[in-house]
């Protein structure tokens, strides 16, 4: 039995979903949405068909696999996600305008700006949070990030296609905390970054002096007539 076709909102939310999710796991969600497809599980849309062909889904299976390894050892993951950016940011825009295809190129248009951003978002977020987590001696906080990450790549998804205004309400949410991480983990490594330069450099630690009790200050002795 083929699966009904997507209707208005199923295709925004789809193509906001790939977009997004695409920043954090690129080739999770190319083989996830050709696996969908092929196994029949969905209709995809015309511009996703490509991902359902059986060479396909072998070739983005593999990638998933060796981004799902390796993003999962300490000090890899933020290799991988330092290369990625030249490949996630790209790959959500051009996958949440192929939801739409060629026959709607404005909104196609669109939905390439809307899921670039989405997947910068994403991504930008992922990059700080795994450098800040890598500061931490200890591998399981790493894997723990990633299985989050393969959980919320393929819970988005699935929400997408069955539940979109259930989606789009967890979407924002989802949004507001990484754009939260985003700006701590950023302000970590940042300070992280400036004690390493001054103890490479032998500079000291600024170190914050205040005034002995009862002096006064200067500027407010008085002056000679």
């Amino acid at each position: 039995m083929t699966p009904p076709a997507l209707d208005t909102l199923q295709l925004l939310a789809l193509a906001a979903a790939l977009g997004w999710a695409s920043g954090l796991r690129a080739f999770l969600v190319m083989f996830a949405v050709g696996a969908a497809g092929l196994a029949g599980w969905v209709q995809l849309p015309a511009g996703l068909q490509g991902l359902a062909s059986p060479v396909a889904v072998g070739i983005t299976g593999f990638l998933a696999f060796l981004e799902f390894v390796g993003d999962k050892i300490p000090g890899v993951d933020s290799l991988l996600d330092f290369i990625s950016t030249l490949l996630r940011i790209p790959a959500g825009a051009v996958l949440a305008a192929s939801v739409f295809g060629l026959d709607h190129t404005f909104v196609a248009a669109l939905a390439a700006a809307a899921g670039g951003s989405l997947a910068a978002v994403s991504h930008g977020t992922k990059l700080s949070t795994r450098a800040a987590i890598n500061t931490s001696p200890e591998p399981f906080s790493n894997v723990g990030a990633s299985l989050g990450e393969d959980a919320l790549v393929l819970g988005g998804l699935w929400l997408a296609w069955l539940h979109p205004v259930l989606f789009f309400i967890a979407l924002v949410l989802v949004l507001i905390v990484m754009v939260w991480l985003a700006r701590k983990s950023f302000h970590f490594v940042r300070g992280l970054i400036g004690r390493m330069v001054r103890m490479f450099s032998g500079r000291p630690e600024p170190v914050a002096t205040q005034p002995p009790r009862g002096a006064t200050d200067v500027s407010y002795r008085d002056k000679p007539d």
